[in-house]
Order: C-alpha cells, then sequence, then structure tokens
C-alpha cells in the first residue's frame, strides 16, 4: 500500500495523529510542553523507524503497526493498549504498563524496564530481549519466549498455554497459578516458584530458591537441577527426575521424585504419598 511518509517533525498536541491510517514515521518526536495524550490512537497500517515517544498513551486500539529502533522514555507510560499485530524490534520500552490487552504481539531484541508489562496479552512471541519487571505477563496466554532474560518479582502469575525456551529468569513468586507451561533448556532463580500451577512442565532447567513447587497439580520434571532448594514440593502432585541432590523435599501430595539425594525427606503429613526414590 502507499504511505504518506513523515520525517524529522516533533508532535505534541493530543490526539496529534488520531486515527491514521497507512502512515510512515522516521526521526520524529512525540514531545513537547502540550504535554497531549494519545498520539496515534485508532490508527492502523503504521510504520514507526527510530523515533522518540515521551509523551503517554501513544498506541490504544491500533492495528498492523512496525516499530523498529525507537525509545520509550519512562515518561511514555501506557504505550500500546488494546492493539493488534505489532511488530516491535531492537527498540528501549521504559514506560510503567507498557503492553496490556494487546493481541498477536512480535517482540525482538528490545530492552524493557516497564513494571506490570503485558497484562491479559494473548499471543506474544518475544525473543532476545531483556526485561526488568515487576508482575511481568499477569494474566497472559499463549506466549513464546526464547533467550530472553528477566529480573523482576511476581512474574507470570495465572499465565497458560505458554512455552519458555533457554531463557534466564530472576524473579520471586513466578508461575503461581500458572496453567498448561513447558519451560525448557532454562535458568529459573527465585523464591517459592510455581505455587498453585496446573500442567507444568520443566525439562532440562536448572531451578534455583527455597520452597518451589508447592500446591501443584500435573507438575513435571524432566532432568532438572534444584539448588538451594529446600521444603520442595509439599501437597504436589508431581513426577520428577532429578540429576543432582537438593536440599530437602517436603510432603509431595502424589507422583514419584528421583533424584541421587536429599539432605532431608519431611513426610509428616498423612495425606503424604509421594515417593522418594534414591538412585544414580
Amino acid at each position: 500500500m502507499e504511505r504518506t511518509l513523515l520525517t524529522n517533525q516533533q508532535f505534541e498536541e493530543e490526539r496529534a495523529l488520531y486515527a491514521s491510517d497507512g502512515i510512515e514515521l522516521e526521526h520524529c518526536q512525540f514531545d513537547g510542553p502540550a504535554d497531549g495524550e494519545s498520539a496515534l490512537k485508532e490508527s492502523k497500517n503504521i510504520i514507526v523507524k527510530q523515533c522518540y515517544f515521551n509523551l503517554r498513551y501513544p498506541f490504544w486500539h491500533d492495528i498492523n503497526l512496525e516499530m523498529t529502533e525507537c525509545e520509550m522514555t519512562s515518561n511514555c507510560r501506557a504505550a500500546l493498549w488494546y492493539t493488534s499485530n505489532a511488530s516491535i524490534r531492537d527498540s528501549k520500552l521504559h514506560g510503567i504498563k507498557a503492553l496490556r490487552e494487546c493481541d498477536n504481539i512480535r517482540i525482538d531484541n528490545c530492552d524493557i524496564i516497564s513494571p506490570e508489562f503485558g497484562w491479559s496479552v494473548r499471543g506474544l512471541n518475544m525473543e532476545n530481549t531483556k526485561v526488568q519487571s515487576e508482575y511481568f505477563m499477569m494474566r497472559a496466554e499463549k506466549l513464546h519466549f526464547a533467550q530472553v532474560s528477566l529480573k523482576g518479582k511476581y512474574s507470570f502469575q495465572y499465565i497458560c498455554d505458554s512455552e519458555f525456551v533457554n531463557c534466564k529468569f530472576d524473579t520471586k513468586d513466578a508461575f503461581w497459578h500458572a496453567k498448561n507451561i513447558v519451560v525448557r533448556d532454562s535458568v529459573i532463580k527465585g523464591e517459592y516458584l510455581g505455587w498453585y500451577c496446573e500442567n507444568v512442565t520443566f525439562e532440562n532447567c536448572t531451578i534455583i530458591g527455597t520452597q518451589p513447587l508447592c500446591y501443584c497439580k500435573g507438575l513435571k520434571l524432566i532432568d532438572c537441577k534444584m539448588v538451594d532448594a529446600d521444603l520442595a514440593f509439599e501437597k504436589s502432585e508431581v513426577e520428577a527426575t532429578l540429576l543432582e541432590p537438593m536440599i530437602s523435599i517436603k510432603n509431595p501430595k502424589s507422583g514419584t521424585i528421583v533424584l541421587p539425594k536429599a539432605e532431608e525427606v519431611i513426610m509428616d503429613d498423612p495425606q503424604a504419598k509421594g515417593k522418594i526414590v534414591f538412585g544414580e
């Protein structure tokens, strides 16, 4: 389609480019004393390259957005809401609540510093990206992450139908109430991992931290390592093969846990029927 090209311009007024269709922005700035919000609200078929966003709510209710080498500052809060079919590459997303209630989003090689990022997103492919966030991706679904590093708290709560490959997560209380999840070839560090999750599988992962994976249903660990992990698996339905010794296991509800050694096994709940098998 033919596009209208806008280059080296500054937009600061309210709804500066509202309901645009088929424009391409290059080297533009969304900034200024007028402090206008919602610059590209209700727009579609938009390409944005090397632009600077310092104002609020630029992309709400948009369709078909391509963004490359852009910067969204900490003032650019709630940048993408209710938007579908968006690709974001080589960009900085540094405003709070940067992505919410969106569909079919791709993020590649980005730097994200954004508390409450990704709530209720449906269909997000994220690769080669670094994230700092709290309550990251809450209630999201159909996520595919690869080569993503995360530092934060309370991540991936209530997510479903998602896959994570070759990731590094340092995040407290991750995957609480998560459902239908696969995590492969990844490192997950943090306290109280995965409580109340359902049908979650960790394969070839390293899990680090206290009291992981309690009150779980349909939990599987395949050839994993558990480091500094104590009081693990309490009240959980679990099938696990672990490659290294761990500190302690407490009252697994059912299933079998195979590992070389545990410093302590606590079975003081009559409802705990899980089996612990020591072997090479």
